[in-house]
């Protein structure tokens, strides 16, 4: 694992990448800083951070869109499956990799509190949550933009895909105000749910029976929740829209509240997709 760390932080220093999006992320706290703290006299930093976070659905992508998907294409991946490695060393060595691109910026971005702490009261325990609310955020962003990048071969369709489902989940929760709030709106969108799961067993697993026992369960157990208890199902749809979102969840830190919970939450969809990503690249291994 160390060995492909080392690689891919070359890789990204050597590729400008590494430092267009520091630049970015820099770039976009500065403009953040002068319009909050320093024009508006605002003294918390928090609100840097909430609006600089929409920047990740550009340079998570940029940042994540060849980490795997150059390897598929240049078939350079068959010689990282020749070493003695496991599948679960590579991914893990490419996510640190990116954690280690993402946390240098933020080293400097620390400092921005303590600077504005010399002339004014600045609460630094929030600003400092926020912080560490922020970093745990953008990693599970990554690992979100390592999953899209191993499904393809495409650099601009893994950007292209990873830009969609970052906007999505920042806006899920202001759509979640519009969408069907009934029980039977509900089950509609649950049932094309479990077909997607189903979809994705079955492209995972290469099992049509898999993918079809995934989604008659699913099926059924929607339908038994619909007719033994329709009610528990109202809201159903908007409050899953809004507790997916990873945006509303940062919410709570700038507000002032070290939400547990929250952190807890970022680290299972860093998990989910790091776990993911490590299927996918078995998949390939074992299949060519």
């Amino acid at each position: 694992m160390t060995a492909v760390l080392r690689h891919e932080l070359s890789l990204f220093y050597h590729n400008m990448t590494g430092y267009v999006f520091g630049a970015f992320l820099l770039l976009f706290t500065g403009i953040g800083a002068m319009l909050y703290n320093i024009n508006s006299s605002v003294a918390n930093f928090e609100y840097v951070l909430s609006f600089i976070s929409v920047v990740f659905v550009v340079i998570v992508p940029i940042l994540t869109m060849r980490i795997i998907s150059e390897e598929r294409r240049q078939k350079t991946d068959q010689l990282l499956y020749s070493l003695p490695i496991t599948s679960t060393e590579i991914v893990m060595g490419k996510f640190f990799s990116l954690i280690c691109v993402y946390v240098m910026p933020l080293i400097f971005i620390a400092a921005y509190p303590l600077i504005f702490a010399q002339y004014g009261d600045v609460y630094l325990p929030t600003s400092y949550g926020s912080l560490v609310a922020f970093f745990f955020m953008g990693a599970a962003f990554i690992s979100m933009g390592m999953y899209i990048s191993s499904l393809t071969e495409s650099q601009g369709m893994a950007a292209g895909i990873c830009i969609a489902v970052m906007l999505f989940n920042y806006f899920c929760a202001s759509l979640s105000d519009y969408v069907s709030a009934t029980a039977f709106g509900s089950v509609v969108v649950l049932v094309v749910m479990c077909l997607i799961i189903g979809f994705i067993v079955r492209f995972m697993t290469k099992s049509t029976i898999a993918g079809a026992i995934v989604f008659v369960l699913g099926i059924g157990a929607v339908l038994v929740a619909y007719f033994v208890g329709s009610t528990t199902l109202d809201n159903l749809l908007p409050n899953i829209m809004k507790n997916l979102s990873l945006y509303e969840r940062f919410n709570v830190f700038v507000n002032g509240v070290f939400d547990i919970n929250g952190i807890v939450y970022y680290i299972s969809v860093v998990a989910f997709f790091l776990f993911l990503c490590v299927q996918s690249l078995e998949k390939r291994r074992y299949n060519g």
